[in-house]
């Protein structure tokens, strides 16, 4: 099994409610295992034109998949949710990223881990932390570091 966690995302279409039916088809995701998933937070949109406040989560998963086959599972679940991919960063029924996939180091035309702009978001950190406080990167990078040098982003827990 490797432990790996996942950010969600949402801003459309009751975006606690897109988590919550995440989160269940997460559990159905095969040889995996939902573990645990931080508190909802919500804040405010980062990209293109008016947007409405996202709620964020972290979940953290054992599964015996390989990083690809995750990754084709969770964008199911995107795709199961309504999610068009149409603009980067654009509003969105869901966003699944995997953050980190056990210890790897992944840099592939399809996924990178760990995801290459969490250090920059409170919305992926503080939630991380929430459920591994004493997390350290790959890189060595200790989450509490990377969280105090993240810039805020009207982070609140709902």
């Amino acid at each position: 099994m490797t432990r790996c966690f996942i950010g969600l995302g949402s801003n459309l279409e009751d975006p606690a409610g897109q988590l919550r039916s995440a989160l269940s088809a997460i559990k159905a995701l095969p040889r995996t295992t939902l573990v645990n998933c931080s508190s909802f937070y919500s804040s405010a949109p980062i990209g293109p034109g008016e947007q409405p406040d996202y709620v964020n989560a972290v979940a953290e998963l054992d599964t015996q998949l390989e990083p690809l086959a995750l990754l084709d599972g969770l964008q199911a679940i995107e795709q199961q949710h309504g999610r068009e991919r149409s603009v980067r960063w654009g509003a969105r029924t869901l966003d699944l990223d995997i953050l980190l996939f056990g210890s790897e180091t992944i840099d592939s035309p399809r996924l990178t881990v760990p995801h290459p702009r969490m250090a920059e978001r409170n919305f992926v950190l503080e939630p991380l932390a929430e459920l591994a406080p004493a997390l350290e990167l790959p890189d060595g990078n200790k989450l509490a570091v990377l969280l105090q040098g993240c810039p805020p982003n009207r982070l609140h827990k709902l």
